[in-house]
């Protein structure tokens, strides 16, 4: 279980509406009740296991991030100092009309690990939504109330961990973004420079994303295929990356897909899907379980009629048949028992 070391804390504005910032002058000061609910808060950033690391066009010394935060692992006394930095470089890059202020966090934790090893890692927080508390406590009266505006400790907004490893990579480092909708993704790409590393969850959630985007969107423009068929062939999508440890192109194509012409218009989707993306799929890689765990809540096969009945395909397309009569189109579905 990561333990919290020290905290560092500062107030960033929006640099656009010259909001200004504010710096601590020492680091926060936390009794056990503080430190356990900090922990809380911060814990959640932990959970994320698609994992990035630090980039820079030229060359990675000159990402502000990444230079910082070594001068933390290399000498944690100087935390305080190197936090103002990174709050000064927070707030430049905080120019966006949409970016709200916050309070911003740079925390040295211990006690973490990642891809088996043990190691330290800071993490960097930033609190941008309140939430309305009621405060009740007993009074002369009887019992008053008011309300305060305070931070929800279940709700992280931005955040993201650094561990002390691989640093001539750029360091492993995990992101958590809630509220990235509408600010220009300052926090990945301008204040962080992050870019995710193509490891086996990288491939595993990228083909994964891929192969259901080329059934439901590219195959029934390409080809005749019926709602049932495109719910098949996810099925035995994810049915070939639950039962295979090492995921290969070619058996793939060859068991699931089948059709030498639907074989090709996936490659050929395939590489329009890395060109737009941005991404580089490899054609084996290392089923990754996590990744498939995540894949597999999107992979429900469901066919919706009108607004009177939803079937889930869960298995074998020959029990299932789609027709049309007089009163109109239908599906018939074959069954043993009726639970």
């Amino acid at each position: 279980m990561p333990t919290i070391t020290n905290t560092a804390l500062h107030y960033v504005g929006n640099k656009q509406a010259d909001e200004g910032m504010i710096c601590s002058k020492s680091l926060l000061s936390m009794n056990d009740e503080t430190r356990n609910a900090l922990t809380e808060y911060f814990e959640q950033a932990f959970a994320n296991e698609v994992q990035y690391h630090f980039v820079h066009d030229s060359d990675l010394g000159y990402n502000e991030v990444y230079g910082y935060l070594t001068e933390i692992f290399n000498n944690p006394d100087c935390l305080l100092d190197s936090s103002i930095k990174l709050a000064k470089h927070l707030y430049e890059k905080s120019n966006h009309p949409k970016i709200k202020a916050g309070e911003f966090y740079v925390t040295l934790f211990d006690n973490c690990h990642i891809n088996g090893e043990d190691c330290q890692a800071v993490g960097l927080f930033k609190s941008e939504n309140k939430d309305t508390f009621l405060r009740v406590w007993a009074s002369e009266e009887g019992i008053d109330m008011t309300t305060e505006q305070g931070i929800n400790t279940k709700k992280l907004d931005k955040g993201c961990i650094v561990y002390n490893t691989n640093a001539d990579d750029g360091y492993i480092v995990t992101v958590i973004d809630n509220t990235n909708r509408s600010d220009a993704r300052y926090w990945t790409d301008e204040f962080l420079q992050v870019m995710q590393k193509q490891n086996d969850y990288y491939h595993t959630n990228e083909l994964l994303t891929m192969t259901k985007q080329f059934v439901t969107k590219e195959l029934p423009q390409q080809f005749e295929v019926s709602r049932a068929d495109q719910a098949d062939m996810l099925n035995r999508s994810m049915a070939f990356f639950k039962q295979n440890d090492v995921f290969d192109m070619q058996d793939f194509t060859e068991q699931v897909i089948e059709q030498p012409a639907v074989i090709e218009s996936f490659h050929k989707f395939k590489d329009q899907y890395q060109e737009k993306e941005d991404v580089v799929i490899s054609d084996e890689f290392a089923i990754n379980g996590s990744a498939l765990k995540r894949q597999e809540r999107a992979y429900k096969s469901v066919i919706k009629l009108d607004k009177n009945f939803h079937i889930y395909i869960h298995g074998n397309r020959d029990l299932i048949e789609q027709g049309e009569d007089s009163k109109g189109k239908y599906y018939k579905v074959y069954y043993n028992k009726e639970s």
